[in-house]
């Protein structure tokens, strides 16, 4: 072959791969996320692998499971949602979200957590939480008006053990803003939330999660948000989050 000839094929070489490059480029997505909070630790160290692997970008907006729902459903731009199964049920109901099978990559209990060095309440059977609870000084969790899985369950859990009426005076109903805080600071003696979302503060300790017999999982969904246009990179979102690796992580996280 000439110097002529291996010109021609560098440079057919070159363009062949710039061309493959650009495709790649062009093929990248913004993708816009809506994803109940307590999936954030998980998310956190799974969307920089996602964003590495696929070339994608991932923007992540968190909330309530209800609060996404509802920001989904009142029209706001987004890709994808994330948010318990009845949440993603009802979006697919509304056509918010594309019908098609549902994939529920992760689920997470309910647990009660203190301060950082605390003395922990004995919750280990139905009988010593009432205890505990009827014992307590104060307890938080999240204001079911704001859609919280957590909160919306331990409120109810409260009723059926017969003992609201005895906790209503001793109960804050707290943000996810101040849930934390108020019991890192002494001033709430006992707070509920996922065990994902406890096990990811730094200044509160998990209790341990509610006794079998009373325990509540909230199981979690993706929905490719109706009229995306990145539908096939969320897609590709929703593949990711059920693999292997992804798996690893979310049990890391405190999922099950």
């Amino acid at each position: 072959m000439n110097r002529r000839s291996i010109l021609s094929v560098s440079t057919a070489l070159g363009l062949a791969l710039f061309g493959i490059t650009a495709g790649i480029t062009a093929k990248a997505a913004e993708i816009k996320l809506l994803s109940a909070s307590a999936l954030h630790p998980a998310l956190d160290a799974l969307i920089p692998d996602f964003e590495k692997s696929s070339g994608h970008k991932v923007t992540v907006a968190y909330g309530t499971a209800g609060a996404v729902a509802d920001r989904v459903q009142k029209g706001e731009a987004a890709d994808i949602v994330t948010s318990s199964v009845p949440m993603i049920d009802r979006l697919q109901a509304q056509g918010k979200v594309v019908a098609g099978d549902r994939v529920v990559f992760a689920k997470v209990g309910v647990g009660a957590f203190v301060r950082k060095g605390a003395a922990k309440p004995d919750i280990s059977s139905v009988d010593a939480f009432k205890r505990s609870m009827l014992a307590a000084r104060s307890i938080a969790y999240p204001d079911p008006a704001g859609g919280g899985a957590s909160g919306i369950y331990v409120a109810s859990l409260l009723e059926r053990l017969g003992i609201a009426a005895e906790m209503k005076p001793k109960t804050r109903l707290s943000t996810l803003a101040t849930l934390y805080a108020s019991v890192a600071s002494g001033e709430v003696e006992i707070g509920f939330n996922q065990v994902s979302e406890i096990s990811a503060q730094p200044t509160v300790e998990l209790a341990g999660p509610l006794p079998s017999p009373i325990q509540n999982y909230t199981q979690f969904a993706p929905g490719i948000v109706t009229g995306s246009s990145q539908a096939d990179a969320a897609r590709a979102l929703v593949t990711f989050l059920s693999s292997p690796l992804a798996q690893t992580v979310l049990k890391a996280k405190g999922f099950e």
